[in-house]
């Protein structure tokens, strides 16, 4: 190492100096100069007193350190808040924080392999992949005829209403009557019983009475209006290849599914090997006591089932991000389904003097307080096997999102609450407000404003719970807020067990190409009376059903194309055989 002196005596270091540290000594030995003295010029390294660039002494005896400036030197202080951008750049980092951005950096790079590796190695299973997978040979079914006696059934106007008096029972009892003359084969081999004179069990007995099958329908309708439809809403009009009315999805075409199988299989001389039930309901759309009243009758009885298969999920595409082909969504649990009220009262009176914070603006503030702030999402664990299943056979790019949800779960959860209302009621519970009430006047101030809000409570929370956040969020004591009907979410059903086997072979025989996954059902059906009690409940209706014919469910064109109800009765034919 070289050095000179300067003509203070002081000596110099070269080459220049480490970085200093913000306090103590420096590593070359020198100490923080005076900030006097930090920025003064050094010497002229052309001159023999500074060729080396060495540090210079103070007139008080404190080193200071050159920096390079163009074709000068200058002493400077590393840590003085004087020092310009441009200095700072040209400053030489210090060796600890180089050490820590290139062990984050590799850190980074191990994360990034481990997430791009465990996205290749999600696959789907090889049994998901073989084709036809628990099925065998196409089943022939005569749909055409199928669909000539499913018409005669939405002809009749069983539509059901909470108040008893609206409901026409003489159409009940002509579709009762009905039954017997379309499917007299099943009726010879079951024993039916009408339950309270108006609903349906019937008991197909097999080898063994211990753990049978429940097959589960109701064939009450909600209203429909004629307008807006193509054809008259019970005219069970069959044109354009489709059976038209209301029912003929929900669920009356489910229930001459069931029926036709039946019938098929006792005509060719099939016993099963289990008891066999068929639960048909008539007030499931007004959420009635006749699903209740059967599984209290079979509990009397001392039944116990094996299996219960309802209506919920069908084949479907384009509704999971990055998988292309049909899925079968297999409801293995429901939301909770409540009903609430916000109320806020006021003095009433004439609008020409209205009040500030009246009855109706503090509703609707307290209503956008409830959209402002939703429920937080979150992924129950039949939403987690549901990514699983289906996130195997997604695009490499979501594979990476759903193979690592380990670290990406609160994300996608995030994600799945603003891609679309669909994923939005995956994710979280949902609170609607359906129905508002003020003044029946456009002069008269409301002395009271009334909202009505349905919510569909997600598997994990309950409706009190709910309830209590909602408050919360309001934030507003002169808005009351009531439960008028609490429903909590059903226990959920096991994917792993062999019911849930049985159900998904018979609808990859009846539709191979179709990925099966559980899923939590949006909706409410008669089978949360039976998942109550008994473990294996699944909700599944057996048709490929495209958005369009979805959104015609309670709307104007219900409709079910005829080869769709022929597939229906396949799965049936299959699901019988199995149990």
């Amino acid at each position: 190492m070289a050095s000179a002196k300067h003509g203070t005596g002081s000596r110099s270091i070269w080459p220049p100096f480490n970085p200093p540290e913000p306090d103590g000594p420096r590593r070359t030995g020198c100490r923080r100069p005076p900030a006097a003295m930090r920025l003064r010029p050094g010497p002229d390294p052309t001159s023999d007193s500074g060729r080396h660039a060495g540090g210079i002494r103070s007139s008080s005896g404190r080193e200071c350190y050159p920096l390079t400036r163009g074709g000068g030197i200058g002493t400077v202080d590393l840590y003085s808040p004087n020092l310009s951008p441009m200095q700072r750049r040209r400053s030489p980092m210090p060796q600890p924080a180089v050490s820590i951005l290139l062990l984050l950096l590799a850190l980074l790079l191990v994360l990034a392999a481990v997430l791009l590796v465990r996205a290749a190695r999600f696959r789907p299973d090889a049994a998901d992949l073989a084709p036809h997978a628990g099925g065998g040979e196409p089943i022939p079914v005569d749909a055409d005829a199928a669909a000539g006696r499913l018409s005669q059934l939405i002809r009749k106007r069983t539509v059901s209403s909470r108040e008893p008096s609206s409901a026409d029972r003489a159409e009940f009892r002509s579709l009762l009557d009905l039954l017997p003359d379309l499917y007299p084969a099943a009726h010879r081999a079951l024993e039916r019983e009408i339950v309270n004179g108006r609903t349906l069990l019937y008991r197909w007995q097999g080898a063994e009475p211990e753990a049978p099958t429940v097959l589960m329908s109701h064939f009450d309708v909600v209203p429909a209006e004629e307008e807006g439809w193509l054809h008259p809403p019970f005219s069970g009009e069959i044109a354009d290849g489709r059976v038209w009315g209301r029912g003929a999805i929900d669920t009356k075409g489910t229930l001459v599914c069931i029926l036709e199988a039946v019938e098929q299989l006792v005509a060719s001389g099939f016993k099963p090997k289990r008891d066999i039930y068929l639960s048909f309901c008539d007030d499931e759309e007004i959420a009635g006591d006749g699903a209740p009243t059967h599984v209290r009758l079979l509990q009397e009885r001392g039944i116990r089932p094996g299996l219960v298969v309802d209506e919920g999920g069908a084949v479907v595409e384009n509704i999971f991000p990055g998988v292309r082909g049909p899925i079968a969504v297999v409801g293995v649990a429901e939301k909770g389904v409540s009903d609430f009220e916000l109320v806020v009262r006021g003095a009433g009176g004439h609008a020409s003097a209205p009040p500030r914070l009246g009855p109706a603006f503090r509703l609707a503030r307290a209503i956008q307080r409830l959209e402002r702030r939703p429920p937080k999402p979150f992924f129950p664990p039949p939403t987690l096997d549901m990514l699983d299943t289906l996130g195997r056979r997604s695009s490499f790019g979501y594979r990476i999102l759903f193979a690592n949800l380990w670290l990406l779960r609160p994300l996608l959860a995030r994600l799945f609450h603003r891609l679309s209302p669909e994923t939005r009621a995956l994710s979280s519970t949902t609170i609607a407000v359906t129905t508002l009430q003020g003044s029946p006047a456009a002069n008269v101030l409301p002395a009271e404003a009334k909202a009505g809000a349905n919510v569909r409570v997600a598997v994990g929370e309950t409706a009190a719970g709910v309830a209590a956040r909602m408050r919360r969020a309001i934030a507003d004591d002169a808005v009351e807020l009531r439960i008028v009907r609490a429903g909590d979410p059903s226990p959920v059903s096991t994917t792993r067990e062999e019911p849930y086997r049985i159900v998904a072979a018979a609808i990859r025989g009846t539709y191979p190409e179709a990925a099966v996954t559980p899923y939590v059902m949006l909706g409410g059906s008669d089978s949360r009376h039976f998942a109550a009690v008994w473990p294996y409940v699944y909700r599944f209706t057996p048709y490929e059903l495209s958005r369009e014919e979805r959104e015609t469910i309670h709307a104007a064109n219900e409709s079910l194309p005829i080869r769709k109800l022929g597939k229906g009765i396949e799965f049936y034919i299959r699901l019988i055989r199995s149990v």
